[in-house]
């Protein structure tokens, strides 16, 4: 039995680029490696910088705005990989999905935010996309209201416990409007939570590598409360960085029942290379919130940490969005 079979465990791949769609992305979605793919501004800017597979189609387009060169580029991309992903989601419409980031820019516009993700959804015109939202006070009214018009929505840069409440609030609000089925993730970064605080955390002589997991594990049994089998929690920002921990750290131990786990193209090799099919011993919400008890007693503000991580997030996924917007006009 697979971890998709056994206890409706999937793993994304965190990473989009043309050629790479027309070749090893389809062995690993034949091969049932993966069961779906996300993108986000950060990737994109990547893969149009350093993939001469863009060169023609952005010499065609350089008569338009830059974000109208950037979202046909970007859609052409998406559209595809829905293409390629389609038989599975029609197979299982738990996976098969394709994810693409409305405009860094309109994190606190929900209004704009509904807008184009209305119409980046219509315009793609595949049932097995979805339309990333940050969290934030106004994502959060964007996601009921695309959720209320049947569209699947991807919440992301997800920090803390309470984003996800609120996240998982919003999209059961509009899905319970809608007359058509949608399907959400709520997307908890994990890794990003230690690159910030371990030094930190070692002066105080409190085990590192160890509050990304804690925390998304909290968030995890938040949205399973829930008890909406259209939304699931995905884990999100797996990487790992340096060499102190096993490339594969941040996926074996999320194996978690009815979740995703979206990992960066190397960590998927890894993962598949190590041959792990066992799922995680699941922490209990009790074994959290012992935790988070221990680190106020060290005097830390996770709070704090919440806000940082947020603002940094948004902040870099606009600049990434900007810096791409500028190099996109010849």
């Amino acid at each position: 039995m697979s971890l998709k079979e056994d206890i409706n465990f999937s793993l994304w791949c965190d990473f989009i680029e043309r050629d790479f769609l027309e070749n090893q992305f389809q062995d690993l979605v034949k091969d049932e490696v993966i069961q779906g793919a996300t993108s986000n501004p950060a990737i994109f800017a990547s893969s149009i910088s350093n993939s001469v597979a863009y060169k023609q189609q952005l010499g065609i387009l350089q008569v338009n705005t830059a974000k109208t060169i950037y979202e046909e580029v970007a859609m052409t991309d998406i559209k595809r990989a829905a293409e390629i992903l389609e038989p599975m989601n029609k197979n299982d419409s738990d996976d098969g999905f394709i994810s693409l980031e409305v405009d860094p820019t309109l994190s606190d516009d929900a209004e704009g935010t509904i807008e184009e993700g209305i119409r980046l959804y219509k315009t793609i015109a595949y049932d097995n996309v979805m339309i990333k939202v940050p969290a934030t006070k106004a994502g959060y009214k964007a996601m009921e209201e695309l959720a209320s018009q049947g569209i699947n929505v991807n919440a992301t840069l997800i920090f803390s416990p309470e984003q996800a409440i609120s996240c998982a609030n919003a999209l059961n609000r509009g899905m319970e409007k809608s007359i058509t089925e949608s399907k959400a993730v709520i997307s908890i970064f994990v890794s990003r939570f230690d690159r910030l605080c371990d030094n930190k955390f070692g002066a105080k002589g409190i085990e590192k590598a160890k509050l990304g997991i804690i925390n998304a594990v909290k968030c995890y049994h938040e949205i399973n409360k829930f008890h909406n089998d259209n939304i699931r929690t995905l884990f999100a920002s797996t990487g790992v960085k340096g060499d102190e921990l096993p490339s594969t750290y941040y996926v074996d131990n999320l194996l978690y029942p009815n979740s995703v786990n979206t990992a960066p193209l190397a960590t998927i090799e890894d993962y598949v290379q190590s041959g792990s099919t066992e799922p995680s011993k699941i922490i209990t919400e009790d074994e959290c919130d012992e935790f988070f008890k221990m680190l106020t007693k060290h005097g830390i503000d996770t709070n704090e940490i919440y806000e940082t991580l947020l603002s940094d997030g948004l902040e870099a996924f606009k600049v990434s969005f900007e810096e791409l917007l500028s190099k996109l006009k010849a």
